[in-house]
């Protein structure tokens, strides 16, 4: 399927941030940021580098001209340090010079004193400590003490989750530029450009029509750019304020890496119950959330982890808690699948340690206790289930019964050379929990040589949104999509975006430009209707540049019809906006209908594991997914395949090390590891989940931005199971399951 970025990518004439020609006098900033994780600062000496050559300016917290703050939920996070550093990494002083080679060696005579303090990195021991950014959350259904005393079986046990670095191949960066009367223009790589408007406001002391936020696209996010955008582009905005002059900031990777915040890391304790059918009757899951130095994305994260705790299981009693803790590290941010797959984790691994006590499969508990439509789930809204017809038809499709044997039958054979098998449901929930959020609107242009431009709050950031945007206007115009052009994602031209983010962009945006292309669609209609010598408006479409009356094509084209209407001072522009209907939720009684949908799946997922060596090898993904009726099954392939390899990353090679001090240890692309072409599994095979339900996705076609990456959780237990089929053993549930890790558990007396 036609994807309109395709081209342009392979030329290499798509334009990031840093493609954009720079302005005549155009300054470089470049950060020095706090060597320790934790302690006063005393002083800060700028007079060398203010002397180094080609400096313009050294700026500090002092001369900030509007609030030294960017935090958005909590107001924990200053720009740039005052008083105290947080952590290893902490902006302090900015360097503003004529090239970024001056801006980065003068940064290095910056000098600053700090008594340092013990740094907190374990979210358990800040918990005790009460260092917590929100109150704990809680999601309750049932009785969990009573069900407990009924229970057949009950164990409990404990589980730890590494954080994952982005690693977007574009780093963060921003470009301001000043515009007349002491205004903004910012460039910026960022999910969320409404949010680096409000944060260069916050800085600048600017009210927010003086600032305009634009982006062309990212060279990908992954939710790294959602909040964390916010300070390069305030930054940038602070140094052009200050000097009246161009500023850029492009980070290095290893400057990346080292100041900005991962995917969260998780220490949680689990507690399930089962009756002797094997039904869990009750669970209880705390988890304590690693958030970093200041509040980013925490809360919301944290709360997405309670909305999936039981991810695609039907349990009547549910008690899960939730942690914010506040340490001294680089705050923790937006990541795909925003917290769900950490909550996921844990159930899966209570289900792996009750399969393990009690003799039986772990895919034999999952299949009992799949969710049914009708089924609650803890945070009240109503399932509208395809969990099991997800996991049949991936079973009796690749034959998960006949995996399991023949990996048997190898493990009996083979001494050194293990495999493991094991199944993967997903239950997502699509639509951003704070209700507000989940609106968009949707600007589109009909010119009168019949060409269509559309610009809405989307931002194109390698996911195919552009196209899926241009799909729509197509659609309902009648038009082929090259008679259609999305443009950037600017604030002035849309207002007030939600950040690319939750998977509902497309949704979303996809839906507003729909109305406002249906709106002009039905104003053309009413031209024709006399030119066409039809009845109704009811009896018109358009199809392939033409009107067709009663699905007769007629004399009437597309673009005579345009001119026409605009002869006729009828508006050939639209403005839409829409909010997704039927959700909310009331977290006074943590109960609501948060989601707009669900998207199910199953995979099956196999590994061999070189138990000599401790090396893998994933052999297969097979699943059936939740694509509703996919728009473009090109993109939401590229999408679920992508996802899958991510996941993979975060469960088996991706470990984030910082160490006792708070310092970074896995800072560069030789310590921290990622899937490459050796690594990711053999086969990948996506068939579409087969279903007729109606949905509120744009034209039923179903996200799958976040929903695929929780496959990957299935690797870690396909490897646990292959550990375990060559040394009788129960590995703990710390993932990333490593080769170092695999080697341990295999030789755990060397």
């Amino acid at each position: 399927m036609y994807n309109i970025d395709s081209q342009p990518h392979v030329r290499g004439e798509s334009v990031y941030l840093d493609d954009i020609p720079v302005v005549r006098g155009t300054l470089y900033a470049c950060v020095f940021d706090s060597p320790v994780a934790h302690g006063k600062l005393k002083s800060i000496d700028t007079s060398a580098a203010e002397r180094s050559e080609g400096v313009f300016r050294v700026i500090t917290a002092t001369d900030i001209i509007g609030e030294n703050q960017i935090g958005g939920i909590v107001p924990d996070e200053p720009l740039l340090a005052e008083g105290e550093v947080h952590f290893q990494g902490m902006p302090i002083a900015v360097v503003v010079a004529e090239s970024e080679e001056l801006a980065r060696k003068a940064a290095k005579k910056i000098t600053v004193e700090i008594d340092e303090l013990e740094p907190v990195t374990d979210p358990r021991i800040a918990a005790a400590n009460g260092d917590l950014i929100v109150p704990p959350k809680k999601f309750v259904l049932g009785d969990t003490a009573s069900a407990f005393a009924g229970c057949e079986y009950v164990f409990e046990g404990r589980t730890e989750q590494n954080g994952q670095e982005h690693l977007y191949i574009e780093t963060q960066g921003a470009y301001a530029v000043p515009t007349e009367n002491g205004g903004l223009k910012i460039y910026s790589s960022t999910q969320g450009p409404t949010a680096v408007q409000r944060a260069v406001c916050r800085v600048t002391g600017l009210p927010m029509h003086q600032v305009e936020v634009d982006v062309q696209r990212l060279g990908g996010g992954f939710g790294g750019k959602e909040d964390q955008a916010n300070a390069w582009a305030a930054i940038c905005a602070v140094g052009t304020q200050l000097t009246k002059r161009p500023v850029k900031y492009a980070l290095h990777r290893m400057e990346d890496m080292r100041m900005t915040g991962k995917r969260h890391p998780y220490s949680s304790d689990y507690k399930i119950g089962l009756d002797k059918d094997l039904k869990i009757v009750a669970y209880e899951a705390t988890f304590y959330q690693n958030a970093g130095a200041a509040c980013d994305l925490s809360p919301p994260v944290l709360e997405r982890t309670l909305f999936h705790c039981t991810n695609s299981y039907f349990i009547p009693n549910v008690t899960a808690t939730a942690y914010c803790c506040r340490t001294n590290l680089p705050p923790n941010t937006a990541f795909r699948g925003f917290g769900g797959p950490q909550g996921m984790f844990v159930i899966e691994s209570a289900i792996a340690h009750a399969a393990e006590k009690l003799g039986v499969s772990a895919a034999e508990i999952q299949r009992r206790n799949l969710l049914k439509t009708g089924d609650e789930f803890p945070y009240g809204q109503i399932a509208e289930s395809e969990a099991v017809i997800s996991w049949d038809q991936a079973a009796n499709t690749y034959g998960f019964a006949d995996m399991s044997r023949e990996a048997d039958e190898f493990n009996a054979s083979s001494k050194y050379f293990k495999k493991g098998v094991a199944v993967m449901p997903i239950c997502f929930g699509i639509s951003f929990t704070k209700t507000p959020m989940n609106q968009a609107r949707s600007l589109v242009h009909v010119y009168t040589d019949g060409s269509v431009a559309v610009s809405t709050g989307a931002v194109e950031m390698g996911q195919g949104v552009n196209t899926k945007m241009a799909q729509v206007a197509a659609k309902v115009f009648g038009l082929d999509i090259d008679a259609v052009k999305v443009h950037t994602t600017n604030t002035l031209r849309i207002a007030n975006t939600s950040p690319t983010a939750a998977s509902a962009a497309a949704d979303l945006n996809g839906k507003a430009t729909q109305i406002a292309c249906e709106t002009i669609t039905k104003r053309l209609l009413e031209v024709a209707l006399p030119l066409v010598e039809a009845a109704s408006v009811d009896e018109l479409s358009i199809e392939d540049h033409m009107v067709h009356r009663n699905g007769e094509k007629t004399s009437l084209t597309w673009q005579t019809l345009v001119m026409e209407a605009h002869l006729q001072r009828v508006n050939l522009s639209e403005h839409s906006h829409y909010a997704t209907p039927g959700i909310g939720f009331d977290w006074s009684i943590a109960k609501g209908h948060p989601f707009a949908y669900h998207v199910y799946g199953t995979a099956i997922v196999g590994v061999t594991v070189d138990c000599l060596r401790g090396r893998y090898e994933v052999d297969y993904v097979k699943c059936f997914h939740d694509f509703g009726t996919s728009m473009n099954t090109g993109i939401d392939l590229g999408q679920i395949e992508g996802g899958i390899v991510q996941g993979l990353g975060w469960m088996t090679m991706e470990e984030v090390v910082y160490d006792e001090k708070g310092k970074l240890r896995s800072n560069a692309l030789s310590t921290y590891k990622v899937p490459d072409i050796y690594s990711v599994p053999k086969e990948i095979a996506v068939t579409p989940l087969k279903t007729e339900k109606d949905n509120l996705a744009i034209f039923n076609s179903k996200a799958v931005g976040e929903p695929p990456l929780m496959y990957g959780i299935g690797a870690y237990f396909a490897i646990r199971n292959a550990i375990k089929a060559f040394r009788d053993c129960e590995p703990d549930f710390d993932c990333p399951l490593t080769p170092e890790k695999v080697l341990m558990n295999l030789y755990p007396d060397v």
